[in-house]
């Protein structure tokens, strides 16, 4: 008998830019976090639905995010990542899953992201048709150590439950 319930874990890291790119501010569940940042990456680089991405494909068996959209395709050149979402979500159906909770920690000294914590959840809960109360985004800091300490980029770890149809 197959398994209804499976756990996946994703992580995603980008580096920030060292000067802004106008056209790519810092987006985080697809919501605009800052104009003053933006994010060295192939994608729009939001860390947020890429770690999610990865959770899916993960507790689904299916590989990685960069096993469905390699960095080094020119169709993702700037992908909006809720687009990568939507297709992870779509393949995960064709196998009966369905995501019961997510649990989201992203890490970064810059900037201060709890002005916009219930938009991101808001928004990343519609994308996925998930009530928000089945869904948890926290930030924290490495207290000025290592390259995320240094202001050099920005983290995010997301572990997911998902549950099989029967």
């Amino acid at each position: 008998m197959e398994d209804s319930y499976r756990i996946g874990h994703g992580v995603d890291v980008h580096r920030f830019a060292d000067t802004v790119d106008k056209e790519k501010p810092l987006k985080l569940a697809g919501i605009i976090i800052s104009e003053k940042h933006s994010l060295l990456a192939h994608s729009d680089g939001d860390v947020i639905f890429h770690a999610v991405c990865d959770a899916i494909l993960g507790a689904s068996a299916k590989g990685d995010i960069g096993d469905h959209f390699p960095d080094c395709d020119p169709a993702y050149s700037g992908v909006d990542s809720s687009n990568l979402l939507k297709r992870v979500l779509s393949l995960v159906s064709e196998s009966n899953f369905e995501i019961v909770n997510l649990d989201i920690t992203v890490l970064a000294e810059t900037p201060r992201l709890s002005p916009f914590r219930q938009k991101m959840v808001e928004n990343l809960c519609y994308l996925i048709g998930l009530d928000s109360s089945r869904c948890n985004l926290k930030a924290t800091t490495t207290e000025g150590l290592g390259y995320l300490g240094r202001k050099e980029g920005i983290a995010c770890h997301c572990v997911i439950l998902m549950k099989k149809n029967i």
